[in-house]
């Protein structure tokens, strides 16, 4: 199991790499190994302003469909088109091609409230 050390994550199992003011948002290793083979994708809110902790998008298994929560507040600016066509690259990669969305965040301190690499670890028993 990966747990880069450079990424914040969520107890909802959503990892974020930030960049100035825009963040790269997608599921971890440990969420794409519990859902099984991802079969699709769906963001329907590129373009929208969301709070932290509501629903951006879904992500599809065989066998479930699960939430996708905003790690911090800001505006869903980009949608990984690519995972229109191959939803499973967020199982063979999910911290490089298989990104899910990027935001352009307007509270950054909310980055204090997210957990380490080792918290993390920590938290999902790995």
């Amino acid at each position: 199991m990966n747990f880069p050390e450079e990424l914040k994550y969520t107890k909802d199992h959503e990892w974020i790499k930030v960049d100035g003011d825009v963040a790269i948002v997608g599921i971890t290793d440990y969420a794409q190994s519990e859902l099984g083979d991802i079969v699709y994708v769906e963001v329907e809110t590129e373009g929208e302003e969301l709070d932290r902790e509501e629903v951006f998008g879904t992500i599809e298994a065989v066998k479930t469909v699960s939430d996708l929560f905003m790690p911090v507040s800001g505006e869903v600016v980009e949608f990984n088109e690519s995972l229109e066509d191959d939803p499973e690259t967020v199982n063979n990669d999910p911290y490089n091609d298989g990104w899910i969305i990027k935001i352009k965040m307007s509270n950054s301190s909310e980055l204090d409230d997210l957990i380490s690499a080792s918290d993390y670890k920590e938290e999902v028993n790995a």
